[in-house]
């Protein structure tokens, strides 16, 4: 039987996570929410979501042994970030007055600011940056598979992704500034927002998700 590991290092309610995958798995497929590294090196699939401060995340996942194993799936599984599980796969956040990440993909985390204005009207936009935005796929990938080009999802975040490789970047999205809203590299594909959260978009993602053989271009 086929399994996905859903990473829970105790931060936040991952239930809605966890039934959406169920929701998309395909037959004779286990979705397990889990803390326990042993669980998460079996598994064939990595899905690691979050929410919180990036110091917290951090604090948590070294907690429970999870930082090791974490970069171990990264490395040799399909493999999805999801929102804080996205930003602290690079090299460092300024969240919390700095915070070394896991670096498993290069890039850095930066502060929307204090006066993030819309390009269009000039007016002062609020952080976080909270609601639908349109995702702009930047080119071909497995999991963009029947979701329409600049398709809206659900953002909550107070900080973006600066990608430290210009190929990393697999979206952007327009809030006063253009953003990575996604990225990916090899068996690794990680998104800002909140796939769960985001109707059929998102459902879609998923579903692509649990069906990817980890090549980028399969």
């Amino acid at each position: 039987m086929n399994t996905v590991a859903v990473v829970d290092y105790g931060m936040g309610n991952l239930r809605s996570v966890v039934k959406a995958l169920e929701h998309e798995a395909p037959a004779g497929t286990r979705v397990l929410l889990t803390d326990s590294p042993g669980v998460i090196a079996a598994a064939e699939r990595v899905v690691f979501p979050g929410q919180g401060a990036a110091r917290d995340c951090m604090a948590a996942l070294t907690a429970r042994g999870l930082d090791a194993v974490l970069r171990q799936a990264a490395a040799s599984r399909p493999f999805l970030g999801i929102c804080m599980g996205m930003q602290v796969l690079v090299d460092y956040s300024e969240e919390n007055g700095g915070t070394p990440c896991l670096g498993i993909l290069p890039g850095k985390v930066r502060f929307f600011g204090t006066d993030l204005r819309d390009a269009g009207s000039g007016d002062r936009l609020k952080i976080p940056h909270m609601g639908w935005n349109q995702v702009h796929q930047e080119g071909a990938h497995p999991l963009w598979r029947d979701i329409p080009q600049d398709s809206r999802f659900y953002f909550v975040h107070s900080y973006h992704l600066e990608a430290g490789d210009p190929a990393l970047v697999a979206a952007t999205t327009e809030y006063g500034i253009r953003f990575t809203s996604a990225i990916a590299k090899d068996n690794i594909f990680a998104i800002q927002c909140h796939p769960e959260k985001s109707a059929a978009a998102g459902l879609t993602l998923l579903r692509n998700f649990m069906r990817w053989d980890g090549q980028p271009q399969s």
